[in-house]
């Protein structure tokens, strides 16, 4: 059996976070040419850790993570439980790199549909700043609906106008009240809830509208992509109250 090409002490091998470690196991795979994850843990054994069998343990959990996440499948064409192919997800984080794995899967949870639709598929592609516009788009489209408001009004002041509250010196007046405005909420959450969405699509949906917004850091696009589910489910709790009055 060969030796482990990779350089790493055991007590690194330990002390990485799994994710990190299993992604450096993942590339030497490739580069070996491995095919057998068995094969992989016993030229560790033999080869690179003899008699540790801590910093084996680990290096057979981070097996068990590539495995559990989908970067290895099980190859079909050999016989062997241990063989493996890497997938195409696999594939894809080695080319982008830990930060995009780790931003893919804080994505790993289930979006409101029109996310999932239009949101989701640009960000696995790597192109974050669409995913992220995208996703502030549906938000104001959905406010858009609910509302029945005019299409000239956009962004902030779409914002403005759904949530805008009565004035102040009479509540009563509620048909000067934008038509997301709830007189059974304190004013004071009122318009902190108006504030929410006026400076979600201010920073992160207008921008984008007028300039190009260059989204490096793909663990901010799942983020963004994150708060416009939060603000597309609290307007689904708007429409639920309101269709209950």
């Amino acid at each position: 059996m060969r030796p482990t090409p990779w350089v790493l002490e055991a007590d690194d091998v330990m002390s990485l976070p799994l994710d990190d470690l299993a992604l450096r196991v993942l590339k030497d795979a490739r580069d070996s040419n491995e095919w057998n994850w068995q094969n992989w843990l016993n030229s560790a054994r033999q080869r690179a850790y003899p008699g540790n069998k801590q910093a084996l343990r680990v290096l057979s959990e981070a097996w068990a993570w590539l495995l559990n996440r989908g970067l290895v499948v099980w190859n079909p064409e050999q016989s062997s439980p241990a063989s493996f192919v890497i997938s195409r997800q696999g594939h894809e984080a080695l080319e982008r790199g830990l930060p995009w794995l780790r931003a893919v899967h804080r994505l790993d949870l289930q979006l409101v549909p029109e996310l999932e639709a239009k949101a989701r598929p640009q960000f696995l592609r790597g192109d974050f700043e669409a995913a992220a516009f995208m996703a502030m788009k549906e938000v104001e489209i959905r406010t858009r609906a609910l509302t029945e408001l005019s299409d000239s009004l956009v962004g902030t002041k779409l914002m403005q106008a759904a949530f805008r509250l009565p004035p102040k010196d009479d509540l009563d007046r509620t048909s000067e009240a934008g038509p997301l405005w709830r007189p059974d909420i304190d004013p004071g959450e009122s318009v902190a809830l108006m504030d929410l969405f006026k400076g979600a699509i201010g920073l992160f949906k207008n921008p984008a509208s007028h300039r190009r917004v260059d989204y490096t850091d793909s663990t901010e696009a799942a983020e963004v992509v994150l708060l416009a589910d939060l603000l597309m489910r609290l307007l689904d709790k708007i429409e639920a109250a309101s269709d209950d009055d």
